[in-house]
């Protein structure tokens, strides 16, 4: 039954997808704002067909700590669920991405359109320098940054090695940091096409404030809160259902 319903949300996400994105190269003749906002209809899609095929939602912890002005989102990545709810919880915003995935027709188009920060993960200190350029940009702009420290879909229970761009980001322009620790890969697994029906929990953690610190000691601040909430949150001990 998991596979099941699975296969018809792909397959929905998949067709409104494309339909969504099927006017792409017109959104770069209207006001951007307008572009995003057109744009946004696909996570909030996303989050109700997931819902509604899959008996899968969340709830947010801590959005008290959610700041008023644009900030940088630190985030445990997990699995693909995040990607789309966290466009959800935070204002407008963009994100540091692989550059590959500007490369996919329609959907690439569609992260330009959304102000996109694509690296080369293998560019070492030019793709920081890019962070740190575009972010500032992004930023002044009034967008929200959204980073995975870790790179890359992390298993439940494991901890990746957590980059330095966005702590490098907070450091150089000042603006605060938000942790964010979820179990999220409890439900949908890294690479997974199952999807376990449930209550995603994703927990905003206190501001931290980037002023007078150093890109390590913000790096530390962030992994610590986030990997603590995160076993603090998981539900699972390890174990996945099958």
């Amino acid at each position: 039954m998991l596979r099941f319903r699975a296969t018809i949300f792909h397959l929905g996400l998949y067709l409104f997808t494309l339909i969504l994105l099927s006017i792409t190269p017109l959104l770069f003749l209207i006001p951007r704002q307008w572009s995003h906002s057109y744009l946004s209809n696909w996570h909030k899609f996303a989050l109700w067909w997931l819902r509604v095929t899959c008996n899968l939602t969340y709830v947010v912890r801590g959005e008290d700590n959610i700041p008023e002005g644009p900030a940088i989102v630190l985030s445990k990545h997990q699995s693909a669920f995040e990607t789309i709810a966290l466009q959800a919880v935070f204002p407008a915003q963009t994100w540091v991405l692989k550059r590959e995935l500007l490369w996919i027709p329609l959907l690439g188009w569609g992260l330009v359109i959304m102000d996109a920060i694509a690296i080369d993960r293998q560019a070492g200190r030019k793709a920081l320098r890019q962070v740190i350029a575009q972010g500032m940009d992004r930023l002044k702009k009034g967008l929200w940054v959204i980073v995975f420290p870790e790179g890359t879909r992390i298993a439940p229970g494991e901890t990746g090695k957590y980059g330095i761009g966005g702590a490098m980001l907070a450091a150089k322009s000042g603006y605060p940091v938000v942790p964010v620790a979820h179990n999220a890969g409890e439900f949908w697994r890294k690479n997974g096409f199952n999807k376990r029906p449930g209550v995603i929990t994703i927990s905003i953690g206190p501001v931290i404030d980037s002023k007078d610190k150093g890109a390590g000691e913000i790096n530390q601040l962030t992994e610590e809160w986030i990997e603590t909430e995160t076993r603090a949150i998981s539900t699972l001990n390890g174990q996945w259902p099958e």
